[in-house]
């Protein structure tokens, strides 16, 4: 242990803009360093009214080729005047002029998911009771033309066979493990008692084939023999 460590001060606070700069300036140069990307640009759309208020505005960012977006705001007056659609086309003109193809974003359930939807960003994911009982929901979108389907996604429940829990989910473990292969992502693992749930979704229903045509799943089933668990599959689609 450093001497250093020894004789540190730590401080807990609020909002600290000398520690938030030292931060961003630290972790964006890791990052460049690691991916070998240093184009790192901030990227603003502006809308103001004929008294100078700010009525709308969008913040994001791009990095390389891929963009993303922070903050999407309109003044409750002008909500309905479509301007929520031109920050985001504006936005996604000058991330293409800056040689980006990709653009994200996320939104809680109680902004704006569909308005997201209705412009051609796709639900890669979730995560539930941020905040409360709210969700935010992840959203991609190509830049270049390219088509980017729905993922499949599926709810995997998966029954243990009585006193063989601890096998069984070492089995799940490895047997899961085999999913990024074929383009499939473990979006949650739930464990109860008696069963655990999966949700698991693939790029689309070949990489789903193609997972379950696996012969390294086939042969880590026969080797667990008769403990081979029964598993229910639904197919959902995102509410």
């Amino acid at each position: 242990m450093t001497d250093a460590y020894t004789s540190a001060l730590l401080l807990v606070g609020d909002k600290d803009e000398e520690l938030t700069e030292l931060l961003d300036r630290e972790l964006t140069g890791f990052n460049n360093a690691a991916v070998g990307v240093h184009e790192e640009r901030s990227l603003s759309v502006r809308v103001t009214g004929g008294d100078g208020a700010v009525i709308a505005g969008l913040t994001g960012w791009t990095w390389g080729a891929s963009a993303g977006i922070s903050m999407v705001w309109v003044h409750a007056e002008h909500r309905r005047d479509g301007w929520g659609g031109r920050l985001l086309a504006a936005a996604e003109d000058e991330a293409r002029a800056r040689g980006c193809d990709r653009i994200s974003v996320s939104s809680f359930s109680f902004q704006a998911p569909e308005f997201y939807r209705r412009h051609g960003y796709v639900a890669t994911g979730r995560t539930e009771g941020y905040p409360g009982d709210a969700c935010d929901v992840h959203f991609f979108k190509r830049l270049d033309g390219t088509a980017t389907a729905p993922r499949l996604r599926l709810v995997a429940i998966v029954d243990y066979p009585a006193g063989h829990e601890q096998t069984v989910q070492r089995y799940e473990d490895d047997v899961l493990a085999l999913l990024p292969r074929h383009g499939g992502l473990l979006e949650q693992r739930l464990r109860g008692p008696e069963a655990e749930v999966h949700v698991i979704s693939f790029d689309s229903r070949g990489g789903l084939d193609g997972y379950m045509a696996d012969p390294d799943r086939a042969a880590l089933r026969a080797a667990i023999g008769d403990l081979a668990p029964n598993a229910r599959v639904l197919t959902v689609t995102e509410i």
